[in-house]
């Protein structure tokens, strides 16, 4: 397997179809003010979830759970556990057999529009996130006041995230460290599958420098606990552009993450200056933080402190 396959296959492992033009239903009412609800899309193999310091600030936050990714779609599985039965692990069919990355982003604009009820919404994608935050900005721009890309793919010249990973400003990704975790047929197991319990102390160490290089050993180790070990192997081979007349005219922020070796600075400024030139009446605000592609926690807190700026008032 050549190396440019490689890249693009593990992009697609790791880390979106044609998009409708957005239209308001008799279901699509808003109050003209509310307490902004911030919506999270997940990255590559992320559960649901949002941060608890937003609701502490006096704002709403939820994460939308995905088809395949629910407490009770059996992620986690006897094998997974320790000692794992590795063979089991690598045969046994994912919960995502059968789940589609459309089926992803229509459960996200379902939890978009209900959050509209309540007042503004703020849509936040992190990594391969930024590629569902896109097709749903251009299914409901209508219902979502602004849309944050935190380190995350905004396609916009070219079609899909797998395509921006081969451009020269990715050339310095480390992306390829987490090549080891994977484990089983893709296609027997209809997802791809990684195993984040390995103990391989070399594997970790590449995985670390790659993901939170300026996180503890605890943070890493936490961080891996929280990934989910099936992805939808498609994601980063849909066609992900935001269109002009939907995605085009909702406000929008990228926080850049200056030290992230996963998707380098060059290519994040470049996905932001390509979405400048699409839409120049509405540019991307853009704020930074010098982290890595998963923030420590001193870095989270830069994070949500730019996510409360943000919130609408």
């Amino acid at each position: 397997m050549s190396e440019l396959t490689r890249r693009s296959a593990i992009i697609a492992a790791g880390i979106a179809g044609a998009a409708t033009v957005g239209t308001a239903n008799a279901d699509d009412r808003r109050p003209r003010r509310g307490v902004t609800t911030f919506v999270f899309a997940a990255g590559a193999n992320g559960a649901a979830g949002a941060p608890a310091e937003l609701v502490l600030r006096g704002h709403r936050a939820v994460g939308v759970e995905l088809p395949g990714h629910s407490a009770t779609d059996a992620q986690f599985r006897l094998s997974y556990q320790a000692p794992q039965d590795l063979a089991a692990l690598a045969t046994e069919p994912s919960p995502l057999a059968g789940v589609t990355f459309e089926d992803q982003i229509q459960a996200t604009v379902d939890v978009v529009r209900r959050a509209a009820r309540f007042g503004p919404v703020v849509l936040v994608g992190t990594s391969i996130g930024g590629a569902t935050i896109s097709l749903v900005a251009n299914r409901v721009p209508h219902l979502i006041d602004l849309l944050v890309y935190d380190t995350a793919f905004c396609c916009v010249n070219l079609a899909k995230p797998n395509e921006y990973m081969l451009t020269p400003e990715a050339a310095g990704t480390q992306v390829l460290a987490l090549a080891g975790f994977a484990i089983g047929d893709p296609k027997a197991i209809g997802a791809a599958r990684s195993n984040w319990r390995l103990a391989d102390r070399q594997l970790l160490a590449a995985a670390k420098k790659a993901l939170i290089d300026d996180g503890t050993d605890a943070e890493f180790y936490g961080f891996l606990n929280t990934m989910a070990p099936d992805e939808l192997a498609t994601k980063g081979e849909t066609d992900a552009r935001g269109h002009v007349d939907t995605w085009g005219r909702v406000p929008r922020a990228y926080v850049r993450h200056t030290g992230d070796n996963l998707i380098p600075l060059a290519l994040q400024n470049r996905m932001i200056a390509e979405a400048d030139a699409l839409t120049p009446r509405n540019r991307f605000r853009v704020f930074d933080v010098p982290s890595g592609h998963v923030p420590n926690a001193e870095n989270m807190a830069r994070l949500i402190d730019i996510l409360d700026g943000l919130a609408i008032r």
